[in-house]
């Protein structure tokens, strides 16, 4: 068990592409560039939803996840781009390159973000915020693409910093600002809390962190289970998360609460074919197959029950994730049934890389 006088004291930056997918179409034809773009959708607005919008389409309200009419109602002049995944992989190994000369302590998030231990640089710069500048001039000059970058001294301040000042940002929170900055944040801004939660804590009366650090650990753990005792530390400033180069994505999925409580099964099949594109696109996006697929439902007296089914090879493809779905749902006799939530998940891609240790203590304030 480490203590207190032994904590390895941290540096670590979270970069983040700016509006990765549509920058790199943009970067590829020269004719999209200051452009409304959206990557992936539909050019008729039937079907699909948008992976990625430019900065163009954001100043329209077009963001990530939207439903292609959608974005089509918001911004008529929106040009839709069919993704080309293996460009952005080839791409992202470039990316993941320009980390590795600083640090071998990379925890990928996806393509286009990534987690940084530069407590001890290869280069033995020292300032984190030197690297991180080096980082994006690098990115810059070598990929004609622009990247966000946040430092401080966990995994979550950076993460929140990184999406400051966008695009081309670059955001320190140091030890002394960090508790401030906190307690002015909006719950829904806190890592974990979703539309749902965020909803729950504002009708309690807690908006900010300010407000969150007026629970003590024992009320947040009864109103919002575990989670409650990590929102309890990060409403504080206090995240012991390593990066973890090792780390493997477990499971990807989509879930979508309904606006109104579903109660016929065409309705139903609707929205599984839509979350299961969904989890499909993101499958792509992590070159992920997985055998397990397993169905969420909530009711509208907010029951929760889950299905699963696993396959004897791997998929990725939306027909069999889809139907798949569609047949756990009818093996729960949803006829008379009220739905509030459907959600859909893959799992059981692959061995599971080791757990890494972890550290019981916050860390402490030193040079950036």
């Amino acid at each position: 068990m480490e203590t207190s006088s032994n904590i390895q004291r941290r540096k670590i930056i979270h970069i983040d592409m700016d509006a990765f997918y549509a920058s790199v179409e943009q970067r590829d034809n020269p004719e999209l560039r200051g452009k409304a773009l959206a990557v992936g959708g539909s050019p008729e607005g039937r079907g699909g939803v948008v992976a990625t919008a430019s900065y163009e389409a954001r100043k329209f309200g077009v963001r990530s996840a939207m439903p292609s009419k959608q974005a089509l109602q918001l911004c008529p002049e929106i040009i839709f781009v069919r993704p080309r995944f293996a460009v952005y992989k080839e791409v992202s190994q470039g990316i993941r390159e320009i980390f590795r000369r600083y640090t071998d302590l990379i925890e990928p998030l996806s393509l286009d973000e990534a987690y940084l231990d530069v407590t001890k640089d290869k280069l033995g710069i020292g300032s984190a915020i030197d690297i991180a500048k080096q980082i994006k001039q690098a990115i810059k000059d070598e990929l004609q693409l622009t990247a966000s970058a946040g430092v401080s001294i966990n995994k979550f301040v950076a993460k929140i910093a990184s999406d400051m000042n966008k695009p081309d940002g670059l955001t320190f929170i140091g030890p002394s600002t960090i508790e401030s900055f906190m307690e002015k944040l909006p719950v829904e801004k806190f890592f974990g809390v979703g539309k749902v939660t965020a909803e729950k804590m504002k009708k309690m009366g807690l908006f900010t962190g300010a407000d969150l650090k007026t629970l003590p650990e024992d009320d947040m753990h009864r109103h919002f289970g575990k989670a409650g005792r990590f929102y309890y530390q990060i409403c504080r400033g206090i995240d012991v998360r390593e990066v973890q180069p090792n780390r493997e994505t477990k499971s990807i999925g989509a879930e979508d609460t309904f606006a109104y409580d579903l109660t016929e099964i065409d309705e139903m099949y609707i929205e599984l074919d839509k979350i299961s594109k969904t989890v499909c696109n993101r499958l792509e996006h992590h070159g992920l197959k997985g055998r397990t697929i397993t169905l969420k439902i909530k009711y509208s007296d907010f029951k929760q029950i889950t299905r699963n089914h696993s396959m004897a090879q791997p998929v990725d493809d939306l027909p069999t994730v889809s139907e798949t779905a569609k047949k756990l749902l009818l093996a729960t006799e949803p006829d008379g049934k009220r739905i509030r939530l459907l959600g859909v998940t893959l799992s059981n891609f692959g061995e599971i890389a080791p757990k890494q240790r972890r550290v019981d203590h916050p860390d402490q304030l030193f040079l950036f």
